[in-house]
């Protein structure tokens, strides 16, 4: 099972419309708006995207970012 770290389970909470495939169009349109200087931010979605990419929906669903 993929393991999301507090930032990225944070990050996740803040963007998830309720889907995976919604969650990974959310960070991809964050992305596009980021400043140069947040690079930070932009390594943090870049992880989480890369292990939304790597789920199923069903696994995503079966996620409890709330723990």
């Amino acid at each position: 099972m993929i393991e999301f770290s507090p930032d990225e389970k944070m990050m996740i909470l803040l963007y998830s419309p309720g889907t995976r495939s919604g969650l990974i169009s959310e960070l991809k349109t964050m992305q596009s708006q980021l400043m140069i200087s947040e690079k930070r931010l932009l390594r943090l979605s870049e992880g989480v995207l890369q292990k939304l990419n790597e789920m199923s929906d069903a696994e995503f669903e079966d996620m409890d970012f709330f723990e």
